[in-house]
């Protein structure tokens, strides 16, 4: 499988796509590294953004169609990973559904039917639909707003008492952190964490 590496994930959070290799190695998908793409979301709207493009618009319709989300690899293997991790992901965690995937892919239950599957005691935050303020440069862009979202989210998903919280996005997963002391991971290293050891 083709693994698009992320803008920034891998200078920021390296372990994240070493977890993934590591998950999916187990399962026996092979990661073929595509240094330096992009956003997911952005990629699965290639198909879209190029429709009227007559030199590009079947090649983008086919990587659109091509396109997953790692929740959507990994579902299909649920029964396997659940055997391999045997609920040794014996944790509660509260998990963080990003902007890019329940609004912009329109995934929502994957990540955390997986995690329960792991052994996770999974909870959502009230208001979990919202923006934790990230949103990509936004955060950058607009400080006071991007802070104040922040802290409201952070609130929320602090009220939840859980000892993680696991989202997807690196900035949904940065974002948060820098407001919080509970620990803020990527969803993959938690799975990774509770394989057994090789």
């Amino acid at each position: 499988m083709l693994l698009l590496e992320g803008c920034v994930q891998p200078v920021m959070s390296p372990n994240i796509n070493a977890a993934t290799a590591r998950v999916l190695d187990a399962l026996g998908v092979q990661l073929i590294a595509a240094p330096k793409a992009g956003c997911g979301v952005t990629v699965k709207d290639y198909g879209h953004l190029l429709a009227g493009d007559p030199a590009y618009a079947d090649k983008a319709r086919i990587v659109s169609e091509l396109a997953r989300d790692l929740s959507e690899v990994i579902e299909p293997f649920a029964g396997e990973l659940t055997a391999m991790t045997r609920g040794r992901l014996d944790r509660r965690v509260t998990w963080h559904p990003p902007c890019t995937l329940q609004h912009g892919q329109k995934i929502r239950g994957k990540v955390e039917a997986i995690l329960r599957e792991a052994g996770a005691d999974v909870k959502l935050c009230a208001d979990s639909h919202l923006c934790c303020g990230s949103a990509g440069t936004y955060s950058l862009l607009q400080p006071v707003l991007s802070k104040r979202l922040r802290d409201a989210k952070v609130a929320r998903l602090e009220a939840a008492g859980s000892e993680v919280i696991a989202s997807t996005n690196i900035g949904c997963l940065t974002h948060p952190q820098a407001g919080t002391k509970v620990p803020v991971r990527h969803w993959i290293e938690l799975i990774d964490q509770a394989l057994p050891a090789a």
